[in-house]
């Protein structure tokens, strides 16, 4: 099996071989997976990202969410919580500034911070996943420390809210992904091609 960041680099190198065609083909059929999603219909509050590296485009996505009147946010480095995200409200009008990893975040504010609890979904980005739900991200664990809180409730309480979505190209798809203690498997992920269910 290929060690984490192995497997990292040779997903990564993948997904940034892809053609300015497949990205926009990706991104149409990633739209139609995420628009006829239940919970996604049902839900109000969603945690979008914006997409890097290769990523599928989120862009169709969270265009499609403002149509539907549901509420965007966007997440941000945490200033005096290392390695936590605040999720921000997105809107149109949003300005946009680079994060130190270049991605594009919204200027912190607090008037715009949705605390966490009160997200229905949070679509979460990722490097790699198996048919388990186990998900390689970056590396960084912002996301693994962001639901871990609620995986645990989930597991004793049943308690579901927020719900995570991973969200990738197919070629994303591993055999198996080399698990640590504090990843955070994922209950759905999101292809251009298929849902992926694992509870």
């Amino acid at each position: 099996m290929k060690t984490r960041q192995a497997l990292r680099q040779t997903i990564r190198n993948k997904r940034r071989q892809l053609t300015a065609q497949q990205q926009s083909d990706a991104a149409l059929g990633l739209l139609h997976r995420f628009s006829a999603d239940e919970k996604i219909l049902r839900a109000q509050h969603i945690a979008l990202y914006l997409s890097n590296d290769g990523e599928l485009n989120t862009k169709l996505i969270i265009d499609w969410c403002w149509q539907q009147n549901k509420c965007v946010y966007l997440p941000v480095m945490h200033p005096f919580s290392k390695g936590h995200l605040l999720f921000l409200r997105f809107e149109q009008q949003t300005p946009l500034i680079n994060n130190r990893y270049g991605i594009s975040e919204p200027p912190l504010d607090v008037r715009t911070i949705i605390p966490a609890a009160q997200l229905d979904i949070i679509c979460t980005p990722l490097v790699a996943f198996d048919k388990t739900g186990a998900r390689l991200g970056m590396g960084g664990g912002f996301y693994d420390r962001t639901l871990s809180q609620w995986y645990k409730q989930e597991k004793q309480q049943n308690i579901s809210s927020p719900y995570a979505i991973g969200l990738a190209h197919d070629c994303q798809l591993v055999d198996e992904i080399p698990t640590e203690v504090w990843d955070i498997p994922l209950p759905e992920i999101l292809t251009p091609s298929t849902r992926y269910k694992f509870q």
